[in-house]
């Protein structure tokens, strides 16, 4: 690690003053939130440790409460279970306690307020996963103290949510399949369900305007009911099939390969898929699914850094950080001749 970075080093290859640098490191008000992102990234890169007196002036402890839904982790280890766990990382390097209250669907529609906002052990909150509208704005009327939401957004409620490029994700994968071939894609993905799921399908549907294909309503498949988290375990198939499929998440992907087998159909042999996310629960598919990866510990650490800047008394306009993945290449694509 290097030694004997300088504040006025960092502003010197960002070309802005040392007192945006010092801002930017204490999270102090005026400094955009993506210069912010930028300094505190490259103070890590280059090594940058502030003095001792520094940290012990600027560091505060804070208690983050974190709510979300059992329905995320009823079953086994789930993305968000796996994404709770990078919160708490980086809330502990922030020198912050982490306290979990997990929300079921009882208390969500009798819009009971979290213990910890009623007893006022909580200096902010982050929602890590879609919840209800209604008991967001219960949560809203009722909880003063700042509030992220993580990895969803409401179009109803102002209020900062940081979320991963779910429409240039999906637009990526579905150029993707294209750049191999395949002209005949399909969207797997009950579109009205969540927020994540549309961003998804209409990236989906960009790219196939871009080459000219039109879209066929029986290659739009539905994964899960309607405002459910729950995906089908065998996803209905139309009579004549696309040549590859666009999944909105990787485990839709994988209940997609169940479902061809089921159907005599072999992945990638036969139909191709691309997922999201590029989080599988082990064994539950034995395809390695291509897929747009999320950054969780990228996401994780804005969420924090937004709350602790609200928390330190920041009222700037409310905002959406989307947080870039990468595309990962694995074994469910085959590419066409032509």
């Amino acid at each position: 690690m290097a030694k004997g970075v300088r504040m006025s080093d960092i502003a010197q290859r960002l070309g802005v003053s040392t007192v945006t640098v010092s801002k930017a490191l204490s999270d102090q008000k005026g400094v955009s939130e993506e210069m912010r992102e930028r300094i505190k990234t490259l103070a890590e890169e280059m090594g940058y440790k502030a003095p001792v007196s520094a940290r012990q002036e600027t560091k505060k402890s804070y208690n983050i409460g974190v709510i979300m839904g059992e329905i995320y982790v009823e079953k086994y280890v789930t993305f968000y279970w796996e994404f709770y766990q990078k919160i708490i990382t980086c809330a502990s390097q922030e020198n912050c306690f982490v306290i979990l209250e997990m929300l079921d669907n009882v208390r969500e529609k009798e819009l009971e307020e979290p213990k910890f906002v009623q007893e006022n052990k909580i200096d902010g909150l982050i929602i890590l996963g879609s919840v209800s509208s209604e008991y967001l704005r219960m949560l809203k009327k009722k909880c003063r103290m700042p509030v992220v939401y993580m990895d969803f957004y409401d179009r109803q409620l102002q209020g900062d949510c940081v979320i991963s490029n779910s429409f240039y994700g999906a637009y990526s994968m579905t150029n993707y399949l294209f750049k191999m071939g395949h002209e005949k894609i399909g969207f797997v993905g009950t579109v009205p369900s969540t927020e994540s799921i549309m961003d998804r399908y209409l990236g989906y549907r960009k790219s196939l305007m871009e080459h000219g294909v039109e879209e066929r309503q029986d290659w739009i498949l539905r994964d899960r009911e309607e405002n459910s988290v729950y995906c089908f375990d065998t996803i209905a198939l139309p009579e004549e099939l696309p040549t590859a499929f666009v999944c909105n998440s990787d485990l839709t992907a994988g209940r997609m390969v169940r479902s061809l087998r089921e159907a005599g159909y072999r992945v990638p042999e036969d139909v191709s898929l691309v997922g999201y996310d590029d989080w599988l629960h082990p064994g539950l598919c034995d395809v390695p699914i291509t897929t747009y990866s999320v950054d969780m510990n990228k996401m994780a650490q804005t969420g924090i850094h937004i709350l602790l800047r609200r928390i330190a008394g920041d009222d700037s306009r409310c905002n959406m950080r989307i947080v870039e993945g990468e595309l990962v290449v694995r074994e469910s694509v085959r590419k066409l001749n032509k």
